[in-house]
């Protein structure tokens, strides 16, 4: 099987529009190119949310903690469909039911890597329940934990570099999802809006 650095993502525009194909790995190098990519948010019935710290060979921002899931459609694939194959490949979870609840644009450079994100991504959102079994990968993931999402927002603040740069952005729509985010992330990705988003301070 292929590395995933190998797999193609979809080259969008600042609107989601789809502008070609790359490969991960060129989509990571700098500068960087703007790419369709997912995040999901496992939550448990009181409102945690599962992060999982990433594994140490991981290319782009290797032990830092992040949201339950990340990943790359591949072109013309539905989010959940993809969504849904890393749950599994990651954690060992799924499937299960996804909603969208906001998109948004982020660009955060790796200075241990040189590598770049610069990803136009769909924050996806599954109710779960509180025993919900994992069996994570250890190449993918180094350890996993549930965090009460408002604390997790104020230690984003204390101490952003032990955690992705993106995750802000992600835990943020979870609390504020946008009003038409309504349909589940069923079909394949299309073009919509999405809110520039700066990399907290420290990310990078």
């Amino acid at each position: 099987m292929r590395s995933r650095e190998e797999h193609l993502v979809e080259l969008v525009d600042d609107a989601g529009h789809v502008l070609g194909e790359a490969t991960v790995a060129a989509a990571h190098q700098a500068p960087g190119r703007l790419h369709r990519a997912f995040s999901v948010l496992l939550v448990d019935p009181d409102g945690r949310i599962l992060l999982q710290q990433r594994a140490a060979v991981k290319t782009r921002f290797p032990l830092r903690w992040a949201n339950s899931c990340c990943g790359h459609p591949l072109p013309g694939q539905s989010l959940a469909a993809a969504a849904n194959r890393r749950l599994a490949e990651e954690l060992g979870v799924g499937p299960v039911d996804l909603i969208e609840v906001g998109v948004y644009v982020y660009y955060a450079e790796d200075p241990a890597t040189g590598r770049v994100e610069f990803e136009y991504d769909h924050v996806l959102r599954a109710d779960v329940p509180a025993d919900l079994p994992t069996r994570p990968d250890p190449d993918e993931v180094a350890s996993l934990r549930w965090v009460d999402p408002g604390e997790l927002t104020a230690d984003l603040d204390v101490d952003p570099r032990a955690y992705s740069p993106w995750l802000g952005g992600v835990v943020s729509r979870l609390l504020r999802p946008a009003p038409t985010a309504a349909d589940p992330a069923g079909t394949a990705p299309s073009g919509g809006p999405a809110e520039q988003a700066p990399e907290r301070p420290g990310g990078r």
